[in-house]
């Protein structure tokens, strides 16, 4: 299976980032994390071993949790807490790459996971494209060379947008 290259042109409130290592990876998912609140929706998109895994353990650790990442490819959804600071609100991480058909998906309760109580994080997301709320963070990321990846964040509504400014803000100055 060949991996879509993403497009070079971008939206407006789109942001590249190029990493060069996992450590680097997991240090944009840090900081992004810093910026995620209950009822957050991140959609990670990309082909294996692009990095999904190690940019959550970013986010998690961005939101002070103590908790071990793991890929959740044969458990469906893995929690985790965050820390004290943020209530030990949880972290749902999804991987829906098993998952054959929508209807599949009602048993998981996946609508539930981003229905206000923690951050979600959606591994392959496109199987559950029908359902997901309008309002979301994208993801993409696409492998440049052995190390490197793309990574490319794409807000969709005005609370990723605002989310991106802030990211953009604490990051950059």
């Amino acid at each position: 299976m060949s991996e879509r290259k993403l497009p070079a042109t971008q939206a407006a409130h789109d942001l590249d980032f190029i990493s060069h290592s996992p450590a680097q990876t997991e240090r944009i998912g840090q900081r992004l994390g810093e910026q995620f609140a209950a009822g957050d929706l991140i959609l990670l998109v990309g082909n294996f071993g692009v990095g999904k895994t190690h940019l959550t353990k970013g986010v998690a650790r961005g939101l002070d949790s103590d908790d071990l990442v793991t890929s959740p490819s044969f458990v469906l959804v893995n929690e985790y807490r965050s820390g004290a600071a943020r209530r030990h609100m949880p972290i749902y991480h999804v991987d829906l790459y098993r998952i054959a058909e929508e209807g599949e998906l009602t048993t998981i309760g996946l609508d539930e996971l981003w229905a206000g109580d923690g951050v979600c994080l959606i591994e392959w997301p496109e199987r559950a494209a029908a359902m997901l709320p309008a309002e979301h963070l994208a993801i993409h990321m696409q492998h440049l060379s052995e190390t490197k990846r793309r990574l490319r964040l794409a807000p969709h509504g005005p609370r990723y947008v605002e989310l991106l400014e802030r990211f953009k803000g604490t990051t950059f100055g």
